[in-house]
């Protein structure tokens, strides 16, 4: 008797395992989204979903906040224990501040914020978590160390924008590649209990060096709200992470899933802005659009302002 066939998700999920091995899809690449899966093989939004959890499952992809399904990159799987029949060591023979917080990030980064504690930090050298706590005091001093570490992998530009504009375009872009690197940075930084990180604070006085003819109060003014823009939106980034391990759906999944909601929503006739857009494809509205968007109409407005201030000479913020 011949075998039962796979079931259709199987299928789709081979199919794109096979593109992968044979290279047709790189580390890094986007993979069908769930919206493609159903068109190019006919199935339902509950099996393209189905196709993209189980590759998930089987490490084959991963989901990338603000781009979405990517193929994974070949990676030995990070212990969350100690092998079986081992305990955790008390020694630290080999380890140090610098190993500790980079391998914090890793987690970070992988798994989010909330994840991150000593104990999921000292699983990935195989001891205890008491054996951390000879390099960093805790977990906050853990995490500062961390997002001051993030901020060292900032390469600034050489030669420097000249221009204000350009210099501060430059510097918001540093910041926004930053927090995609790192999801959980922008929601961790805060400009009402700001954090004494004198990296990050390099990077702002980097990028606010050629803005000339304002009063310093002032230019704090437009620092920071450059800063917290570009930190605001970018939270969304963690958002998405979290969101993903709790439901299972990264943000393309989940948005296909709730399409049925929304077009009854917008059939109603009740809201017009919504509908104008309804049909246009995915990536009109994402993360990546906003942050287009707004910085460059921040950037509008400060013009205005840098020309007014420097025509009326320095004065105070209004």
């Amino acid at each position: 008797m011949d075998a039962p066939a796979p079931p259709p998700y199987r299928r789709i999920v081979d199919e794109i395992r096979r593109r992968i091995d044979s290279g047709e899809l790189a580390p890094g690449d986007r993979v069908p989204s769930t919206r493609r899966i159903t068109q190019e093989w006919g199935v339902a939004m509950a099996t393209a979903t189905k196709v993209l959890t189980t590759l998930r499952q089987e490490g084959a992809v991963r989901a990338v906040p603000g781009v979405g399904t990517v193929v994974a990159e070949p990676q030995r799987a990070a212990r969350t224990e100690p092998p079986r029949g081992r305990r955790p060591r008390d020694t630290d023979t080999g380890l140090s501040r610098d190993r500790v917080v980079r391998a914090a990030v890793r987690v970070a980064d992988a798994e989010g914020l909330r994840a991150l504690s000593m104990r999921r930090v000292a699983a990935e050298f195989g001891v205890s978590s008491m054996a951390l706590y000879r390099h960093v005091a805790n977990k906050e001093a853990l995490v500062l160390l961390m997002a001051d570490a993030a901020f060292e992998d900032v390469r600034l530009p050489d030669p420097a924008p000249e221009g204000w504009r350009d210099r501060m375009e430059a510097g918001a872009r540093l910041q926004w590649g930053l927090y995609q690197r790192h999801p959980w940075l922008a929601q961790y930084l805060s400009i009402t209990r700001p954090q004494p990180m004198p990296r990050a604070m390099a990077l702002i006085e980097w990028t606010m060096a050629r803005v000339e003819g304002v009063d310093p109060v002032t230019l704090i003014h437009m620092a920071v709200t450059l800063l917290n823009y570009v930190r605001s939106t970018a939270a969304g980034f963690e958002d998405d992470l979290e969101a993903e391990q709790e439901t299972g759906m990264d943000q393309n999944q989940w948005m296909a899933s709730m399409e049925p909601v929304f077009e009854g929503i917008l059939q109603s006739g009740s809201y017009p802005m919504y509908a104008g857009i309804d049909g246009a494809g995915e990536g009109v509205v994402t993360l990546e659009t906003m942050f287009e968007f707004g910085l460059a109409r921040l950037l509008d407005g400060m013009e205005v302002l840098v020309g007014r201030r420097s025509a009326a000479g320095p004065g105070t913020v209004s």
